[in-house]
């Protein structure tokens, strides 16, 4: 376990009253929770703005499965990149619309390039993708 150092922050009254109520909202046991995780959060979004970094991520698109060959293109792409697309949902929305949910890892330029690669395919309606880093900050 590693050692666990005090430290003191001075901050405006209001401030700090709202921070309380987001601390309280979010179900926090203390302050101190929430600010690790604040700090946590600070250090990994820096750690995905370097390009190579490793990261996971997941990536959400809704797509229109009556385009010609949408299936297949998306199907195709991830295939292509089998080394970083670790697993796949395939969710059928309605009639139309389907979902799909990749399960990503690579470096964080790679997984942005297929990322957008996928998201600009002629049928996709939308996507999101979701980055993060599973190495201590």
């Amino acid at each position: 376990m590693t050692e666990t150092e005090r430290i003191g922050v001075s901050l405006d009254k209001n401030l700090l009253k709202k921070f309380d109520e987001k601390i309280e909202e979010k179900m926090y046991t203390n302050r101190s929770e929430a600010i690790r995780d604040l700090i946590r959060d600070f250090l990994i979004q820096k750690e995905l703005e370097d390009s190579s970094s490793e990261v996971i991520g997941s990536l959400t698109v809704v797509y229109d499965h009556e385009v010609k060959g949408i299936s297949d293109k998306l199907n195709n792409l991830q295939h292509e990149e089998h080394a970083n697309v670790l697993s796949s949902l395939h969710i059928h929305l309605d009639k139309r619309y389907c979902m799909e949910i990749l399960a990503i890892k690579g470096k964080a330029e790679e997984i942005r390039d297929i990322s957008d690669r996928i998201i600009k395919s002629k049928g996709v309606k939308h996507g999101k993708l979701a980055m993060t880093s599973y190495k201590e900050p």
